[in-house]
């Protein structure tokens, strides 16, 4: 579903954020993007989403190229970032009925599936108030649900747990496994290690713009816990 090759990126000449970077996400997979600040996870993120534009390797959406045919590579993901961006002075179901219309989902699947995830994370009530008088726990949910109408076959997600209550969280989690259940697949960081533990299936390690560990979860962190494993991996000079 996602294929990463030898990508690089640059924002000046001196250091690479991000150095020669390979791996794949398969159909299924909740595949867990771990790394301390300024590692170069949202740059790798925002690249695969074609929002940040590169010269060195190639990503692939489901075969796509993101660099060559980029429309038809967003047609098939969500992005999520770790801050959402929206249109403040709309309510909340004219902004998912804004999207819902970019990506071509009919008036009848939009209804159906907006109600379900807004009353899973209760925000059916709020979907009338404008957007500006959200909080960013509010933001973050309705995010997600614009993010799960067209029904993805690949979310990236940066922190996605952030500002989320917990009862949101655990609704987020059982949506992510539901959606891998069905052949989607989803890449995410975060810096909740005990989150992706036992939540991913697959975790890559990256330090420094460079992947230092990846694989299944169970032979990345071996008969260690992933926090022991992630802060020796990159204590390592």
């Amino acid at each position: 579903m996602l294929e990463i090759k030898n990508f690089s990126k640059s924002y000046n000449k001196d250091k690479k954020a991000v150095d020669n970077l390979s791996l794949k996400v398969d159909s299924g997979d909740i595949y867990g993007f771990i790394g301390h600040n300024g590692a170069g996870k949202t740059t790798t993120l925002r690249a695969i989403a074609g929002i940040l534009e590169f010269e060195e390797g190639d990503i692939l959406i489901d075969g796509l190229s993101i660099k060559e045919d980029p429309v038809a590579c967003k047609k098939k993901i969500a992005f999520i970032p770790d801050n959402p961006d929206l249109y403040e002075h709309l309510h909340g179901i004219a902004y998912l009925n804004f999207i819902g219309d970019i990506y071509e989902v009919s008036k009848a699947d939009r209804e159906v599936l907006i109600k379900k995830y807004a009353d899973e994370l209760e925000l059916t009530d709020n979907l009338g108030d404008s957007i500006s008088s959200y909080s960013h726990g509010m933001k973050q949910k309705l995010a997600i649900i614009a993010a799960l109408i067209h029904k993805p076959k690949l979310m990236i997600l940066d922190e996605p747990f952030v500002g989320l209550d917990p009862k949101a969280s655990h609704t987020l989690k059982q949506t992510m496994g539901e959606l891998c259940k069905e052949g989607s697949s989803i890449f995410f960081s975060t810096h909740v290690l005990e989150v992706a533990e036992k939540l991913c299936n697959k975790i890559a390690i990256i330090k420094g713009g460079k992947l230092v560990a990846s694989g299944t979860t169970e032979e990345v962190k071996g008969n260690n816990s992933l926090e022991n494993v992630f802060l020796e991996l990159i204590s390592v000079n």
